[in-house]
């Protein structure tokens, strides 16, 4: 069996690719970073730390790379006798990769076994985006013959990896949990077997459960250690007043999540538990402003702040310690962050409802905006 992945990057290496070895997978990454590519080939074989002194390092061996950049033909025919393609590249980058994917499925033989290409991307329906950048590459007739024979099922992924402080190049350092779950129901074919990965029918409750305690928490932490000169995650989680914000904004989306999607309470308190212990592993060290980065894609609509706070408004409950965090990321400014410095220049400019409405995507009479301009005024 060969896995072609996209993302040679820490999760790449640390997580994805990781599993996929250990399933068997040939695993063949794909990326722009010249160095990781060479040292790949060179070395066939790379070292994953867990971040947990009871966990010994193992070696990912049996592995290889190709640039895509310059070494496109060969990707494509990569892709044309795959497996199973998978993505870690950022959502941004989907658009990209989906070029030589298109080519690579066009290549292949009508005779082939089914494919299918989960995208492993920080955010909803990935999958689903990608396969549309796909589709608009391709002609009405390539993809009425491919559709029935490839599958882009969503996931969710869940495995935090801090910043690496390794000088190997190859070497990655990541926490002993992680999570994968796939939706079954868009699976072409049979169900591809990989270590550690979970198929469910409805993959919308893992998603916003993940969303709105990992990725809401991770963020809450870095905006508020940030706005209180902290450097690492480390240090502003075990400040009181941050954590116990951060805890009373994990309760706020314990209620939204047992109320939305039928989770129960016990169970999402033993789930958010775990989130709150894996922030304070003592072995894991992220800088607040790598966390904290893209303040304005994370101030989204639907993304982990501004969306559990308007849904548990629409449904009568208060998210006090939500505005809070929605308030600390406009207070976000690092010169190296393009978003940030983007965002700050619209307050300056246009000020903090005009901003809010702006980047959030909520109406200006929304009562959302209200509390967020009202906290920001009395902060």
């Amino acid at each position: 069996m060969k896995a072609v992945h996209f993302g040679a990057g820490n999760i790449g290496r640390g997580f994805i690719g990781a599993l996929l070895r250990q399933s068997g997978y040939d695993v063949v990454f794909v990326d722009v970073d010249a160095r990781i590519i060479h040292e790949l080939n060179t070395r066939r074989a790379y070292e994953v730390k867990v971040a947990e002194q009871t966990v010994e390092p193992f070696t990912v061996e049996g592995i290889r790379g190709l640039n895509s950049r310059t070494d496109e033909p060969e990707v494509i025919e990569e892709i044309a006798s795959a497996d199973l393609i998978t993505t870690a590249v950022g959502v941004a980058v989907l658009k990209f990769v989906a070029a030589p994917i298109a080519a690579g499925l066009v290549a292949r033989k009508d005779s082939q076994t089914p494919l299918n290409i989960i995208a492993c991307e920080n955010a909803i329906g990935a999958s689903t985006m990608l396969q549309e950048y796909v589709r608009a590459l391709l002609t009405k007739e390539e993809w009425l013959r491919l559709k029935e024979r490839v599958g882009f099922p969503n996931a969710a992924v869940d495995r935090i990896v801090p910043n690496q402080g390794e000088r190997d190049l190859l070497s990655v350092t990541v926490e002993p949990y992680y999570e994968w779950v796939v939706d079954e129901t868009a699976i072409n074919g049979p169900a591809p077997s990989i270590h550690g990965v979970t198929y469910v029918k409805d993959l919308l409750p893992y998603i916003e459960r993940k969303l709105f305690t990992v990725n809401t928490g991770h963020a809450m932490t870095a905006y508020l250690g940030f706005k209180q000169g902290m450097k690492t995650i480390q240090e502003a989680i075990h400040d009181e007043p941050i954590a116990s914000r951060v805890r009373q904004a994990l309760s706020e989306t314990t209620a939204l999540l047992a109320d939305v999607h039928g989770f129960s309470e016990a169970e999402l308190r033993t789930y958010a538990e775990k989130i709150w212990l894996r922030f304070r592993n003592p072995h894991l060290s992220d800088r607040v402003e790598r966390v904290g980065r893209n303040p304005i894609r994370k101030l989204g609509y639907n993304d982990r702040l501004v969306k559990p706070a308007r849904l548990l408004l629409d449904r009568g409950y208060e998210p006090q310690a939500l505005v809070q965090g929605i308030v600390a990321a406009l207070a976000f400014d690092v010169s190296e962050d393009e978003e940030s410095v983007r965002l700050q220049k619209m307050l300056s400019e246009n000020g903090v409802e005009s901003t809010i409405v702006e980047v959030t995507g909520l109406k200006r009479d929304d009562e959302l905006v209200k509390r967020i301009v009202k906290s920001e005024m009395e902060d």
